[in-house]
């Protein structure tokens, strides 16, 4: 992971906010730096994926093509122990989708996948990813933390996204100007006792390409 320190001139400091997949093409707009789907987890499978054992949560990291997304989200799920239901099901459609929609925002054809349990305070010092843009969607626990910053320190104002709202925000690889100043972070909570499972998606030209 890259951390940037550094004065960014003009600034793409925006954040747009979706009511649906489509309207995520706002993250293309020049001074867009992030972009947050708003919506809630369904209460039943919000319920369900809260009360489960955290040894039962899905792990991964796979670079892959996107049309091999939903088979593999199952495979991983199997290897977990994940309970079969329908709140299982729902979970599997929806990374489909959502690796489906940003891919196709990207224009990606493979990406790489991570689905990550969080209990400690990974990645909480604020950052931009060296990648060209990033889908985060936290699914159980806090959600990403953002704020703006030019010269690359702490943001004085922390934003938490919701949980289960997709949050795609741009990478120090965007080809497209002005640079972002929007900075991120996975929030702190270590000794709290909780668990997050977040699924993060990059862009990879290629299947054995890192993002």
């Amino acid at each position: 992971m890259e951390y940037i320190r550094k004065t960014v001139r003009n600034a793409a400091v925006g954040v747009g906010v979706a009511d649906n997949p489509t309207n995520l093409s706002v993250l293309l707009k020049p001074g867009c730096a992030a972009a947050i789907w708003r919506r809630q987890t369904p209460p039943s499978v919000q319920s369900w994926l809260d009360l489960l054992d955290p040894d039962a949560l899905p792990r991964a990291q796979v670079n892959l093509p996107q049309n091999a997304v939903a088979k593999t989200i199952r495979h991983i799920c199997d290897a977990s122990g994940l309970p079969d239901g329908e709140e299982r099901e729902w979970l599997q459609d929806d990374i489909a989708l959502l690796a489906g929609t940003f891919s196709g925002l990207m224009s990606a054809k493979h990406l790489r996948l991570r689905l990550e349990t969080v209990t400690t305070d990974a990645c909480r010092e604020f950052h931009i990813d060296a990648t060209t843009a990033q889908l985060v969607c936290t699914y159980r626990g806090i959600g990403t933390q953002y704020g703006i910053s030019t010269d690359g320190r702490e943001p004085k104002r922390v934003f938490t996204v919701p949980t289960g709202s997709p949050f795609l925000l741009r990478g120090t690889l965007w080809t497209g100007q002005p640079p972002s100043g929007l900075l991120h972070r996975s929030p702190p909570i270590e000794g709290s006792g909780e668990t997050r499972l977040v699924l993060i998606l990059d862009p990879v030209r290629e299947p054995d390409q890192e993002a």
